[in-house]
């Protein structure tokens, strides 16, 4: 792609249009985090392409793709637009309030983000926090104002991100004290097709913000070499925080993902109702946008975050 001299540069606009298109390779998806129609999106587009005289995008049928020009500019238009955002923000540093905003899916939020961010208040009042939550949208991650995303699976980072290993996926059984001393124990993997088994329920898995191998009783009975019997359940539910609250009113045996209930092992309310594990082989992460890390709190709540697993 031929120099621009600085006088003849597209708009700050179409190139902060260009961005975001080219983050969620979607005209849809722009329009949606732009709050503008996807008409408007592509019009701005097609806009800057007639400007610079090249061809950004790949248009096929159902997708985008980038061309190679495309890419070039993706990297240096939200490195641009980084250095614009900090550089804005180090205006008035003292009047802005500090706030993060996190992107998480439902259950890691409540169980683990929620402790995690009420422990770093403990130490930083004057911060707050926006949690944006939910199993359904995927975009989320990608809407401008996101700090930091907490995922799950095999992830990669791209321009302008920096990408944070947190722990592996893995689950076991859980129940009440109360629970395991009625109805147990259970010594043998088997034995717990006689328990009341809290089960995820399938659509968790195809929920869009998830969309991750199933990791539920079939699972773990199948890696113990027996097999799940299906038996009545008191609980099916694709929210684990449903599963969850059940299992510590000692309603039955939960698979309980550890970053979720390690809280309430440790003070007792929950206890193993079989040591074997389970795991898909994903790992969490946390991804964060380098500009935000510029930002004290933001920096500061994610070294909080990472001393924590240390911890």
């Amino acid at each position: 792609m031929r120099p621009v001299r600085r006088r003849h540069l597209p708009s700050l606009g179409a190139l902060a249009t260009f961005e975001v298109a080219a983050k969620h390779l979607s005209f849809t998806l722009a329009a949606k985090e732009l709050n503008i129609t996807q008409g408007a999106v592509s019009q701005q587009i097609r806009l800057l392409e007639k400007a610079l005289e090249v061809d950004l995008f790949i248009r096929k049928h159902n997708a985008l793709e980038l061309t190679a020009a495309g890419r070039n500019l993706f990297g240096a238009v939200a490195a641009g637009l980084d250095a614009i955002s900090a550089g804005l923000g180090m205006l008035q540093p003292e009047t802005q309030p500090e706030t993060v905003t996190i992107s998480a899916t439902n259950g890691m939020a409540a169980y683990w983000l929620k402790p995690l961010i009420n422990r770093f208040r403990a130490d930083h009042p004057t911060v707050g926090f926006v949690i944006l939550a939910s199993d359904e949208d995927d975009t989320m991650r990608n809407y401008s104002g996101v700090d930091l995303s907490l995922l799950c699976g095999n992830e990669r980072s791209e321009v302008g991100e920096e990408l944070h290993y947190l722990f592996p996926e893995v689950a076991q059984p859980v129940c009440a004290p109360a629970y395991l001393a009625s109805h147990g124990p259970f010594e043998e993997a088997a034995s717990l097709n006689h328990a009341n088994l809290l089960h995820l329920h399938e659509r968790h898995w195809s929920a869009d913000a998830i969309g991750w191998q199933p990791l539920g009783w079939e699972e773990w009975f199948r890696a113990q070499g027996t097999r799940w019997e299906r038996g009545p359940s008191s609980l099916s539910s694709n929210k684990v925080a449903l599963l969850i609250e059940a299992a510590l009113a000692g309603e039955g045996v939960m698979l309980g993902w550890q970053h979720m209930v390690n809280a309430h092992l440790a003070d007792g309310r929950l206890v193993l109702a079989h040591p074997a594990q389970i795991t898909a082989g994903r790992g969490n992460f946390v991804r964060c946008q380098t500009a935000a890390l510029q930002r004290p709190a933001v920096a500061r709540f994610v070294e909080h975050l990472l001393q924590s697993l240390k911890r």
